[in-house]
């Protein structure tokens, strides 16, 4: 990772949040069973990141305005800046992280925890979306068990992921990966 500069914004994302910014920004967060998505144009130098909670709004969530706690609204902040922009999405480099499994389904109920995984759920609606909007994903580190920390520099377009398992008992380690995509 290059060193920050000065000039530098540092932006720490919390679930529901989303940023656009340019080469002088970095963007930070932490996912468990949500997902972040990061688009980054090589060309201009620019690019966000959102981080999103859940695949689509319940029905009795409010519905004035983009709520970046969903996924679709998500999606729908990224292309208001590409509209701002005047890009079209096949020009991004578009990366998907999260959607880990914070804890661990018991034997007996497979089924319903498979119906209750809000990260499998989550990555499914980010894949579908971007697909449906005409976004390639270039890279992607989702699902799995566990908390991913992210680093998106919009200068380089790069990101560092560190992967984190479930914690281990006691006696034993905890599975760490990290990685640049």
């Amino acid at each position: 990772m290059r060193p920050a500069a000065r000039n530098v914004i540092e932006i720490f994302l919390q679930p529901g949040d989303f940023y656009f910014g340019d080469r002088d920004t970095r963007i930070r967060t932490l996912l468990g069973s949500c997902v972040s998505i990061t688009m980054w144009h090589p060309r201009l130098h620019v690019g966000g990141m959102c981080h999103f909670m859940l695949p689509e709004r319940g029905p009795r969530a409010r519905s004035d305005g983009l709520d970046g706690r969903y996924a679709e609204d998500a999606i729908a902040l990224f292309q208001r800046e590409l509209r701002a922009l005047r890009v079209r999405a096949e020009e991004f480099q578009v990366k998907l992280f999260g959607g880990g499994r914070m804890f661990r389904p018991h034997a007996r109920s497979v089924a319903h925890a498979a119906m209750l995984d809000v990260g499998q759920r989550n990555v499914d609606a980010a894949r579908g979306l971007l697909h449906h909007h005409g976004f390639r994903v270039k890279a992607a580190h989702v699902a799995g068990e566990g908390h991913r920390n992210l680093i998106f520099d919009v200068g380089s377009g790069e990101v560092w992921m560190r992967h984190v398992g479930p914690a281990a008992p006691p006696g034993a380690q905890a599975d760490e990966e990290g990685a640049r995509a």
